[in-house]
């Protein structure tokens, strides 16, 4: 395993640690370079954690993660199955609406290293605990950039005057309202979602209202693209009601409930449903609701019957638990509507789907992290005596 090469090049490398079935080494000289190379575009890269693929062209970034979604099927879930391009992000560079960047201070001021004043940024590469000191952000949006200076000015002014005593880690994200640093700011976020070529008539954009600190998409640019397919493979389906079974301040519920005759979001975060039920009603939608669910009884009470229901899940990156997939079966929906930003823990979750007695009809990867080795992935699957239909 030797980092920062690419597929095709012929290089110099030292092995540091071996393995029983691989060796990891650094890169010591690129001597015949892959025609897909290209300098990248952060002064940092390679020191910092955050960006894997600066020095592959993007069009082969794109082909690279449709084969990592590809061949994680196979190998994970053992489906060799067409998975569809990429779609691509409007922007390569400048597209992160949020950014955490943290320090070190104290008992953990080792992790630090060398450097001077103490480095306010991200993991460093290959590193658990150690950081490097970023100035800029390549992948952030200009306005955080704008930003980052005076956060950074005032933290080290912190610092030095003795305010923090283990670290911490800041905010910066991105929204109408301009930068805040603010975890409890509430953001605004309009998404477009108008298309004229869809039988769908949708609105002219959606306006959603989140806390800062709360999750939510951190790739605005291409959200209509990707919140139009979710919505349009639900409805493909034929169901008549959707369940959105981790809806958030409910971006998939309310971007598709003109397409259903009614819509429930199921959340665990109180808070989460408060902002989801304001956006519905500051957004006209009446057929949707929202609830706080019991995450050991997420489908109690739901009155839609499951042969006329799609579900939209988008679990954490650690996939779905054990219970909620048990519960996903046993409500037996007609179809599911999968979306992960960890395509690996989707594959595992994938094979309980298939045993089942789901089948998979489309897989969609998204790139909404240009420029970095993770991306969004749609599987969408139905119960297999409908797909056979």
């Amino acid at each position: 395993m030797v980092p920062f090469t690419l597929p095709g090049e012929r290089v110099r490398a030292r092995v540091f640690r071996n393995h029983k079935n691989y060796s990891e080494a650094d890169v010591i000289e690129i001597l015949t370079p892959s025609p897909h190379r290209v300098a990248p575009r952060c002064p940092l890269f390679g020191r910092c954690g955050g960006c894997q693929y600066q020095h592959l062209a993007y069009a082969e970034q794109l082909l690279w993660k449709q084969r990592q979604v590809a061949e994680l099927l196979e190998h994970m879930a053992g489906v060799t199955f067409a998975v569809a391009p990429v779609v691509a992000s409007p922007r390569e560079f400048g597209y992160r609406s949020k950014i955490t960047p943290h320090f070190h201070c104290g008992s953990r001021i080792a992790d630090c290293g060398n450097e001077s004043p103490i480095p306010i940024g991200f993991l460093r590469q290959g590193s658990r605990f150690a950081l490097v000191d970023v100035p800029r952000c390549e992948i952030a949006t200009p306005g955080i950039n704008e930003k980052l200076a005076e956060v950074r000015a005032e933290t080290r002014r912190k610092i030095a005057a003795g305010n923090y005593r283990r670290g911490a880690t800041l905010l910066l994200r991105d929204a109408q309202g301009g930068v805040t640093t603010d975890y409890d700011a509430v953001i605004t976020e309009e998404i477009a979602l108008e298309n004229p070529q869809s039988a769908i008539r949708d609105p002219q954009s959606l306006t959603l209202h989140f806390l800062a600190r709360d999750f939510f998409q951190n790739n605005p640019f291409i959200l209509p693209a990707f919140t139009r397919y979710v919505r349009e493979q639900a409805a493909a389906s034929g169901a008549r009601y959707l369940v959105d079974a981790y809806c958030g301040s409910g971006l998939f519920a309310l971007a598709a409930a003109p397409a259903f005759e009614r819509v429930t979001g199921i959340e665990i975060s109180e808070t989460s449903v408060r902002f989801a039920r304001e956006n519905a009603a500051a957004n006209g939608v009446a057929n949707a609701t929202f609830t706080a669910g019991d995450a050991a009884a997420i489908f109690a009470g739901l009155e839609f019957p499951p042969a006329d229901t799609a579900v939209i899940i988008d679990p954490p990156r650690k996939g779905c638990d054990a219970p909620f997939l048990a519960q996903l079966v046993a409500f037996g929906p007609r179809a599911v509507v999968y979306v992960s930003c960890d395509p690996a823990t989707q594959m595992r979750d994938l094979r309980h789907f298939l045993a089942a007695g789901y089948t998979l009809t489309a897989a969609q990867p998204f790139d909404l992290f240009p420029q970095t080795r993770h991306l969004e992935c749609v599987l969408t699957l139905q119960r297999t005596s409908l797909a056979q239909t």
